[in-house]
Protein backbone atom coordinates (compact mmCIF):
# COMPACT_ATOMS: atom_id res chain seq x y z
CA UNK A 1 0.00 0.00 0.00
CA UNK A 2 1.95 3.37 -1.31
CA UNK A 3 1.49 7.29 0.50
CA UNK A 4 -1.76 7.90 -1.59
CA UNK A 5 -3.55 4.89 -1.16
CA UNK A 6 -3.31 4.91 2.41
CA UNK A 7 -4.65 8.43 2.67
CA UNK A 8 -7.70 7.70 0.27
CA UNK A 9 -8.75 4.80 2.24
CA UNK A 10 -8.26 7.02 6.04
CA UNK A 11 -10.90 9.20 4.21
CA UNK A 12 -12.87 6.67 2.75
CA UNK A 13 -13.56 5.59 6.48
CA UNK A 14 -14.09 9.12 7.66
CA UNK A 15 -18.26 9.53 7.02
CA UNK A 16 -18.77 6.15 9.06
CA UNK A 17 -16.95 7.02 11.79
CA UNK A 18 -18.16 10.74 11.95
CA UNK A 19 -21.44 8.83 11.91
CA UNK A 20 -20.75 6.71 14.81
CA UNK A 21 -18.59 9.15 16.76
CA UNK A 22 -21.53 9.83 19.58
CA UNK A 23 -21.97 5.99 19.85
CA UNK A 24 -18.37 5.29 20.68
CA UNK A 25 -18.41 7.64 23.42
CA UNK A 26 -21.52 5.87 24.72
CA UNK A 27 -20.14 2.66 24.19
CA UNK A 28 -16.62 4.10 25.79
CA UNK A 29 -14.61 1.86 22.96
CA UNK A 30 -13.98 1.46 19.82
CA UNK A 31 -17.28 -0.05 18.22
CA UNK A 32 -16.42 -3.50 16.84
CA UNK A 33 -17.43 -2.66 13.45
CA UNK A 34 -14.64 0.54 13.23
CA UNK A 35 -11.68 -1.52 14.73
CA UNK A 36 -12.96 -4.03 11.63
CA UNK A 37 -12.96 -1.48 9.42
CA UNK A 38 -9.50 -0.30 10.40
CA UNK A 39 -7.85 -4.23 10.44
CA UNK A 40 -9.15 -4.27 7.01
CA UNK A 41 -8.34 -0.35 5.46
CA UNK A 42 -4.55 -1.85 6.41
CA UNK A 43 -4.13 1.75 8.59
CA UNK A 44 -3.00 -0.61 11.51
CA UNK A 45 -0.12 -1.95 9.61
CA UNK A 46 1.10 1.23 7.76
CA UNK A 47 4.72 1.12 10.42
CA UNK A 48 4.22 -2.60 10.56
CA UNK A 49 7.39 -4.66 8.74
CA UNK A 50 7.17 -5.87 5.79
CA UNK A 51 8.31 -9.61 6.46
CA UNK A 52 5.78 -9.43 8.75
CA UNK A 53 2.36 -8.34 6.44
CA UNK A 54 3.26 -4.98 7.01
CA UNK A 55 3.82 -1.88 4.75
CA UNK A 56 6.92 0.04 6.46
CA UNK A 57 5.23 3.39 5.44
CA UNK A 58 6.71 6.83 6.56
CA UNK A 59 5.54 7.95 9.77
CA UNK A 60 4.11 11.07 7.99
CA UNK A 61 2.03 9.16 6.05
CA UNK A 62 0.33 7.34 8.85
CA UNK A 63 0.18 10.83 10.75
CA UNK A 64 -1.30 12.08 8.13
CA UNK A 65 -3.19 9.20 8.13
CA UNK A 66 -4.35 9.28 11.79
CA UNK A 67 -5.56 13.47 11.64
CA UNK A 68 -7.61 12.23 8.88
CA UNK A 69 -9.45 9.69 10.95
CA UNK A 70 -9.02 12.13 13.65
CA UNK A 71 -11.02 14.65 12.26
CA UNK A 72 -14.46 12.74 11.86
CA UNK A 73 -13.83 10.82 15.36
CA UNK A 74 -10.66 11.85 17.65
CA UNK A 75 -11.25 8.66 19.90
CA UNK A 76 -10.67 6.70 16.75
CA UNK A 77 -7.60 8.90 15.27
CA UNK A 78 -6.23 8.49 19.26
CA UNK A 79 -6.60 5.05 18.99
CA UNK A 80 -5.01 3.84 15.49
CA UNK A 81 -2.31 6.22 16.47
CA UNK A 82 -1.53 4.26 19.27
CA UNK A 83 -1.96 0.47 17.97
CA UNK A 84 -0.51 1.64 14.50
CA UNK A 85 2.94 2.79 16.31
CA UNK A 86 2.88 -0.11 18.99
CA UNK A 87 3.26 -2.02 15.54
CA UNK A 88 6.05 -0.47 14.37
CA UNK A 89 7.48 -0.55 18.56
CA UNK A 90 7.36 -4.24 18.30
CA UNK A 91 9.61 -4.53 14.88
CA UNK A 92 12.29 -3.42 17.96
CA UNK A 93 11.78 -5.84 20.21
CA UNK A 94 14.37 -9.25 19.78
CA UNK A 95 12.95 -11.40 16.66
CA UNK A 96 11.83 -13.95 18.68
CA UNK A 97 9.06 -11.51 20.40
CA UNK A 98 7.98 -10.33 16.89
CA UNK A 99 7.60 -14.37 15.97
CA UNK A 100 5.59 -14.44 19.32
CA UNK A 101 3.04 -12.11 18.34
CA UNK A 102 2.86 -12.02 14.70
CA UNK A 103 4.20 -15.87 13.69
CA UNK A 104 0.38 -17.19 13.28
CA UNK A 105 -1.38 -13.59 12.63
CA UNK A 106 0.25 -10.88 11.41
CA UNK A 107 -3.10 -8.51 12.37
CA UNK A 108 -2.71 -9.18 16.26
CA UNK A 109 -3.06 -5.59 17.75
CA UNK A 110 -1.12 -4.39 21.04
CA UNK A 111 -2.28 -1.88 23.53
CA UNK A 112 -0.20 -0.16 25.82
CA UNK A 113 0.30 1.79 28.99
CA UNK A 114 4.21 2.95 29.54
CA UNK A 115 3.91 4.58 32.96
CA UNK A 116 6.07 2.36 35.22
CA UNK A 117 3.42 2.43 38.51
CA UNK A 118 4.32 -1.43 38.43
CA UNK A 119 6.46 -3.82 40.32
CA UNK A 120 9.17 -5.36 38.45
CA UNK A 121 11.45 -8.35 40.09
CA UNK A 122 14.38 -9.91 38.27
CA UNK A 123 14.28 -13.94 38.13
CA UNK A 124 15.75 -16.54 36.18
CA UNK A 125 15.73 -15.86 32.44
CA UNK A 126 13.66 -12.58 32.76
CA UNK A 127 11.04 -10.33 34.89
CA UNK A 128 7.65 -10.79 36.73
CA UNK A 129 5.44 -8.22 36.90
CA UNK A 130 3.06 -7.33 39.46
CA UNK A 131 0.04 -4.12 39.88
CA UNK A 132 -1.60 -1.98 37.87
CA UNK A 133 -1.33 0.36 34.78
CA UNK A 134 -3.60 2.55 33.53
CA UNK A 135 -4.43 4.56 30.28
CA UNK A 136 -4.47 1.06 27.95
CA UNK A 137 -6.35 2.66 24.85
CA UNK A 138 -7.86 0.35 22.77
CA UNK A 139 -7.35 -2.68 25.57
CA UNK A 140 -10.39 -4.66 24.37
CA UNK A 141 -9.49 -5.51 21.18
CA UNK A 142 -5.86 -6.55 21.83
CA UNK A 143 -4.75 -9.62 22.16
CA UNK A 144 -1.05 -8.76 24.10
CA UNK A 145 -0.07 -5.09 26.13
CA UNK A 146 2.95 -3.26 26.36
CA UNK A 147 4.13 -2.01 29.74
CA UNK A 148 6.59 0.05 31.49
CA UNK A 149 8.67 -0.59 34.09
CA UNK A 150 11.89 0.07 35.26
CA UNK A 151 14.33 -2.95 35.80
CA UNK A 152 15.97 -3.63 39.41
CA UNK A 153 19.60 -2.81 39.41
CA UNK A 154 22.08 -0.32 39.69
CA UNK A 155 23.70 2.92 37.83
CA UNK A 156 21.12 4.17 35.15
CA UNK A 157 17.34 3.58 35.62
CA UNK A 158 17.22 0.27 33.15
CA UNK A 159 13.64 1.54 32.17
CA UNK A 160 11.97 -1.09 29.69
CA UNK A 161 9.12 -1.90 27.99
CA UNK A 162 7.75 -5.37 29.09
CA UNK A 163 5.64 -8.12 26.12
CA UNK A 164 2.46 -9.63 27.73
CA UNK A 165 0.05 -11.89 25.96
CA UNK A 166 -3.44 -11.30 27.22
CA UNK A 167 -3.37 -14.95 29.09
CA UNK A 168 -1.83 -12.29 31.86
CA UNK A 169 -3.79 -9.64 32.36
CA UNK A 170 -6.82 -8.43 33.44
CA UNK A 171 -8.81 -5.36 31.97
CA UNK A 172 -10.29 -3.46 34.79
CA UNK A 173 -13.29 -1.75 32.85
CA UNK A 174 -12.92 1.77 34.89
CA UNK A 175 -13.02 4.02 31.89
CA UNK A 176 -15.74 7.08 32.92
CA UNK A 177 -14.22 9.99 31.63
CA UNK A 178 -15.03 13.21 29.97
CA UNK A 179 -13.07 12.95 27.28
CA UNK A 180 -11.72 10.55 24.52
CA UNK A 181 -14.35 8.56 26.19
CA UNK A 182 -14.85 6.29 22.80
CA UNK A 183 -10.71 4.94 23.71
CA UNK A 184 -11.62 2.27 25.91
CA UNK A 185 -8.50 3.37 28.13
CA UNK A 186 -8.71 1.20 30.95
CA UNK A 187 -6.51 -0.33 33.46
CA UNK A 188 -4.52 -3.54 33.14
CA UNK A 189 -3.89 -5.67 36.07
CA UNK A 190 -0.99 -8.14 36.62
CA UNK A 191 -0.52 -10.67 39.20
CA UNK A 192 2.81 -12.34 38.91
CA UNK A 193 2.97 -12.35 35.02
CA UNK A 194 6.60 -14.15 34.24
CA UNK A 195 7.90 -12.32 31.24
CA UNK A 196 11.14 -13.64 29.22
CA UNK A 197 14.24 -11.42 28.33
CA UNK A 198 13.14 -11.49 25.17
CA UNK A 199 9.98 -9.62 25.23
CA UNK A 200 11.40 -6.66 26.46
CA UNK A 201 12.62 -3.49 25.06
CA UNK A 202 15.13 -0.96 26.57
CA UNK A 203 14.38 2.72 26.72
CA UNK A 204 18.13 3.55 26.26
CA UNK A 205 18.14 1.09 23.16
CA UNK A 206 15.62 3.11 21.71
CA UNK A 207 16.95 6.44 22.54
CA UNK A 208 20.80 5.26 21.54
CA UNK A 209 19.01 3.81 17.98
CA UNK A 210 20.24 0.47 18.80
CA UNK A 211 17.65 -1.32 19.64
CA UNK A 212 17.77 -5.85 18.60
CA UNK A 213 14.83 -5.82 16.33
CA UNK A 214 17.12 -3.58 13.66
CA UNK A 215 19.42 -7.02 13.02
CA UNK A 216 16.29 -8.09 10.94
CA UNK A 217 14.23 -5.14 9.93
CA UNK A 218 16.99 -2.78 8.53
CA UNK A 219 15.36 -0.47 6.89
CA UNK A 220 15.05 3.38 7.86
CA UNK A 221 11.95 3.52 9.45
CA UNK A 222 13.36 1.08 12.38
CA UNK A 223 16.33 3.75 12.82
CA UNK A 224 14.13 6.01 14.05
CA UNK A 225 14.02 7.27 17.40
CA UNK A 226 11.38 5.76 19.49
CA UNK A 227 10.32 9.08 21.37
CA UNK A 228 9.69 11.23 18.86
CA UNK A 229 7.87 8.12 16.66
CA UNK A 230 5.90 7.18 19.37
CA UNK A 231 4.84 11.01 20.77
CA UNK A 232 4.05 12.56 17.20
CA UNK A 233 1.65 9.12 17.31
CA UNK A 234 -0.28 10.69 20.25
CA UNK A 235 0.02 13.99 19.34
CA UNK A 236 -1.02 14.85 15.64
CA UNK A 237 -4.66 13.45 16.63
CA UNK A 238 -5.13 16.83 18.00
CA UNK A 239 -4.17 18.37 14.96
CA UNK A 240 -7.03 16.27 13.03
CA UNK A 241 -9.30 17.16 15.39
CA UNK A 242 -8.85 20.44 15.75
CA UNK A 243 -9.48 20.52 11.94
CA UNK A 244 -12.22 19.12 12.33
CA UNK A 245 -13.67 21.14 14.78
CA UNK A 246 -13.23 23.91 12.34
CA UNK A 247 -14.67 22.32 9.46
CA UNK A 248 -17.87 21.72 12.08
CA UNK A 249 -17.94 25.04 13.40
CA UNK A 250 -17.62 26.28 9.51
CA UNK A 251 -20.59 24.88 8.44
CA UNK A 252 -22.69 25.52 11.29
CA UNK A 253 -21.81 29.27 11.15
CA UNK A 254 -22.37 30.07 7.59
CA UNK A 255 -26.58 28.71 8.58
CA UNK A 256 -26.62 30.63 12.27
CA UNK A 257 -28.19 33.30 13.22
CA UNK A 258 -27.61 35.00 16.44
CA UNK A 259 -31.18 36.87 18.41
CA UNK A 260 -28.33 38.21 20.74
CA UNK A 261 -27.15 40.57 18.86
CA UNK A 262 -29.60 40.20 15.97
CA UNK A 263 -27.62 39.21 12.69
CA UNK A 264 -25.30 36.63 11.50
CA UNK A 265 -22.14 35.42 12.93
CA UNK A 266 -20.53 34.79 9.89
CA UNK A 267 -20.50 38.17 9.49
CA UNK A 268 -19.19 39.26 12.49
CA UNK A 269 -15.27 40.23 12.14
CA UNK A 270 -14.95 38.54 15.41
CA UNK A 271 -16.00 35.49 14.69
CA UNK A 272 -14.00 35.81 11.00
CA UNK A 273 -10.65 36.32 13.22
CA UNK A 274 -11.52 33.35 15.31
CA UNK A 275 -11.57 30.80 12.04
CA UNK A 276 -8.64 32.66 10.57
CA UNK A 277 -6.68 31.85 14.65
CA UNK A 278 -8.10 28.30 13.88
CA UNK A 279 -6.68 27.47 10.93
CA UNK A 280 -3.49 29.70 11.16
CA UNK A 281 -3.19 27.15 14.36
CA UNK A 282 -3.43 23.82 12.84
CA UNK A 283 -1.59 24.63 10.00
CA UNK A 284 1.45 25.96 12.00
CA UNK A 285 1.14 22.53 13.71
CA UNK A 286 1.22 20.41 10.52
CA UNK A 287 3.74 22.18 8.96
CA UNK A 288 6.00 22.00 11.76
CA UNK A 289 5.87 18.64 12.27
CA UNK A 290 6.38 17.45 8.53
CA UNK A 291 9.48 19.80 8.05
CA UNK A 292 10.67 17.75 11.22
CA UNK A 293 9.88 14.39 9.90
CA UNK A 294 11.66 15.61 6.87
CA UNK A 295 14.44 16.35 8.40
CA UNK A 296 14.44 13.11 10.40
CA UNK A 297 14.28 10.81 7.91
CA UNK A 298 17.32 12.14 5.59
CA UNK A 299 19.04 10.89 8.60
CA UNK A 300 17.92 7.91 8.89
CA UNK A 301 17.36 7.19 5.68
CA UNK A 302 21.75 8.49 5.29
CA UNK A 303 22.29 5.76 7.81
CA UNK A 304 24.50 7.57 10.06
CA UNK A 305 22.63 7.82 13.23
CA UNK A 306 20.32 11.36 14.09
CA UNK A 307 22.04 13.88 16.08
CA UNK A 308 19.87 15.24 19.55
CA UNK A 309 19.03 19.20 18.32
CA UNK A 310 16.17 18.04 15.84
CA UNK A 311 14.67 15.00 18.38
CA UNK A 312 14.27 17.99 20.57
CA UNK A 313 12.57 20.04 18.14
CA UNK A 314 10.56 17.15 16.77
CA UNK A 315 9.60 16.35 20.89
CA UNK A 316 8.78 20.23 21.14
CA UNK A 317 6.77 20.54 18.35
CA UNK A 318 5.02 17.34 19.09
CA UNK A 319 3.83 18.90 22.33
CA UNK A 320 3.16 22.44 20.96
CA UNK A 321 0.61 20.92 18.14
CA UNK A 322 -1.33 19.28 20.87
CA UNK A 323 -1.35 22.99 22.58
CA UNK A 324 -1.76 24.51 19.23
CA UNK A 325 -5.21 22.09 18.63
CA UNK A 326 -6.41 23.18 21.97
CA UNK A 327 -6.29 26.50 21.12
CA UNK A 328 -7.60 26.19 17.91
CA UNK A 329 -10.92 24.30 19.12
CA UNK A 330 -11.42 26.21 22.43
CA UNK A 331 -11.53 29.57 20.45
CA UNK A 332 -14.13 28.07 18.00
CA UNK A 333 -16.01 26.46 21.33
CA UNK A 334 -16.24 30.16 23.03
CA UNK A 335 -17.48 31.32 19.58
CA UNK A 336 -20.11 28.74 18.92
CA UNK A 337 -23.20 29.98 20.92
CA UNK A 338 -25.35 28.62 23.42
CA UNK A 339 -26.02 25.73 21.55
CA UNK A 340 -22.61 24.25 21.85
CA UNK A 341 -22.94 22.51 25.27
CA UNK A 342 -25.84 20.32 23.64
CA UNK A 343 -24.70 16.91 24.04
CA UNK A 344 -25.61 16.78 19.98
CA UNK A 345 -23.23 19.19 19.37
CA UNK A 346 -20.04 18.09 17.93
CA UNK A 347 -17.89 20.59 18.85
CA UNK A 348 -18.42 20.03 22.57
CA UNK A 349 -16.99 16.64 22.29
CA UNK A 350 -14.20 17.79 20.20
CA UNK A 351 -13.49 20.40 23.01
CA UNK A 352 -13.49 17.61 25.37
CA UNK A 353 -11.56 15.22 23.63
CA UNK A 354 -8.77 17.60 23.17
CA UNK A 355 -8.07 18.56 26.71
CA UNK A 356 -8.03 14.93 27.69
CA UNK A 357 -5.32 14.86 24.71
CA UNK A 358 -3.64 18.01 26.52
CA UNK A 359 -3.57 15.42 30.00
CA UNK A 360 -1.40 13.20 28.38
CA UNK A 361 2.28 13.93 30.21
CA UNK A 362 4.26 13.09 27.02
CA UNK A 363 1.81 15.91 25.47
CA UNK A 364 2.56 18.73 27.96
CA UNK A 365 4.22 21.67 26.15
CA UNK A 366 5.83 22.84 29.42
CA UNK A 367 8.02 19.68 29.21
CA UNK A 368 8.34 20.14 25.71
CA UNK A 369 9.92 23.56 25.92
CA UNK A 370 12.14 22.83 28.90
CA UNK A 371 14.07 19.91 26.98
CA UNK A 372 14.46 22.37 24.06
CA UNK A 373 15.35 25.27 26.21
CA UNK A 374 18.14 23.00 28.11
CA UNK A 375 19.28 21.65 24.69
CA UNK A 376 19.97 25.67 23.26
CA UNK A 377 21.32 27.03 26.54
CA UNK A 378 23.41 23.83 28.30
CA UNK A 379 23.75 21.09 25.49
CA UNK A 380 26.24 19.51 27.11
CA UNK A 381 23.81 18.84 30.77
CA UNK A 382 23.43 15.26 31.41
CA UNK A 383 19.60 13.81 31.32
CA UNK A 384 17.96 14.15 34.76
CA UNK A 385 15.54 11.92 34.36
CA UNK A 386 13.67 8.99 32.27
CA UNK A 387 11.63 10.67 30.78
CA UNK A 388 15.04 12.62 29.27
CA UNK A 389 15.05 9.35 27.10
CA UNK A 390 11.97 9.99 25.30
CA UNK A 391 13.79 10.78 22.68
Amino acid sequence: MDPDRTLERARELAPRLRERAAACEALRRIPDETMKELRESGLLRALQPRRFGGHELDPWTFYEAVMEVAKACASTGWVLGVLGVHNWQLGLFPEAAQRDVWGDDPGVAISSSYAPTGKVERVEGGFRLSGRWSFSSGCDHCDWVFLGGVAPGEGVPDMRTYLLPRRDYAIDDNWRVAGLCGTGSKDIVVEGAFVPEHRTHRFVDGFSLSSPGQSVNRGPLYRLPFGCVFGCAIAVPAIGAAEGALAHFTAATRKRVSAIPAGRPAEDAFVQARVADAASSTDGARAALHRDWQELLAYAEAGAGIPLPPRVRCRLDATQAVARGVHAVDRLFEASGGHAIFLDNPIQRIFRDVHAMRAHAINNPDKGARLFGRMQLAPDSPPTEIGDLFL
